[in-house]
């Protein structure tokens, strides 16, 4: 079966950028991350602001290749990427002092220096 991808023009932009960026800087994330936003919705990643909490440490940079949920808390502050949040997610993190941005973001001003997880 032929794999076709996202129907989404947006996501399927952002996936172009990513690999085109990831040939022009030969840096591994972005091609990972092109590869995690191409799968199905239904097997693109859900991670919990309590997993991002327990697997991070204070000023982390994390990238979720997809959506953040709202189960938790958050008890240090974190900078978080990702596809999509949740409204209840999105509370949270402005509550919590920590900061949040899409992946479109990542391409535009590029984190350097920083510990970078990407949270599967």
């Amino acid at each position: 079966m032929k794999r076709t991808g996202p129907s989404n023009e947006n996501l399927q932009s952002l996936i172009a950028e990513l690999r085109k960026k990831a040939l022009e800087t030969d840096t591994a994330m972005f091609k990972r991350l092109a590869y995690e936003l191409e799968r199905s919705t239904r097997s693109r990643k859900i991670v919990n602001l309590s997993r991002i909490n327990r697997f991070t440490e204070k000023d982390d940079f994390v990238v979720v290749p997809g959506k953040v949920l709202g189960s938790g808390n958050l008890d240090h502050p974190v900078t978080i990427a990702a596809f999509r949040f949740s409204e209840n997610s999105f509370d949270k993190i402005k509550n919590s002092k920590s900061k949040m941005m899409p992946i479109n973001d990542l391409l535009k001003d590029p984190v350097k220096g920083k510990k970078i997880r990407i949270m599967c």
